[in-house]
């Protein structure tokens, strides 16, 4: 039974739920999903797959987040905080930041310049193929000699660079948060 300032049962169920839950998809969706797409479906399809499929991602893991940093915040309070604490709130703050700058900003904005791409790799014949290691050649002569795509390319690698910054430190947090409250289920 729960004293007073010390979460439910319920609670207890719900933030591990939560964590697994983002720590689950995050595993599937960075390291599996893609891996295994990329080499079965063509260029065009892989991006139109990642285009729906990544505004879902990044708003559940933002959503994961904030009820994770709400629930961990709530029942421990600042003042009460040892350093542990204290750095499993900021790793909480960070993948909410992580996941909410890929909602927002970096997926949105990858996701666009990645259309534009296409429509000139289109227009060349390209993206068609299966697996994104094919017509290496064609992709960069048509880089060398039209410089929209060009670029298009370069500012596509930034935010899909930075995204998967993001992604990757977001992964990180969470496993970390995960990892410490594996170790002390009492404490929760």
């Amino acid at each position: 039974m729960a004293t007073e300032g010390e979460p439910a049962d319920l609670v207890k169920v719900l933030h591990l739920l939560v964590l697994s839950f983002s720590w689950g998809m995050q595993v599937w969706v960075s390291f599996i999903a893609g891996f295994a797409l990329v080499r079965q479906v063509s260029r065009h399809t892989f991006g139109l797959v990642q285009s729906k499929l990544f505004p879902v991602y990044f708003s559940c893991l933002l959503g994961g987040n904030v009820v994770s940093l709400a629930v961990y915040a709530m029942y421990h309070p600042k003042v009460l905080l040892v350093w542990q604490e204290s750095v499993q709130m900021l790793l909480y703050f960070v993948a909410l930041l992580a996941a909410g700058l890929n909602a927002r900003w970096l997926g949105p904005a990858a996701t666009a310049v990645m259309f534009q791409m296409r429509e000139v790799e289109k227009e060349h014949g390209l993206g068609e193929q299966i697996g994104l290691g094919s017509q290496k050649e064609e992709y960069a002569k048509l880089r060398e000699q039209d410089p929209k795509y060009r670029a298009c390319k370069g500012t596509f690698a930034r935010y899909h660079g930075l995204s998967s910054l993001c992604n990757l430190i977001g992964f990180i947090c969470t496993t970390a948060n995960l990892i410490y409250t594996a170790l002390n289920l009492s404490t929760i």
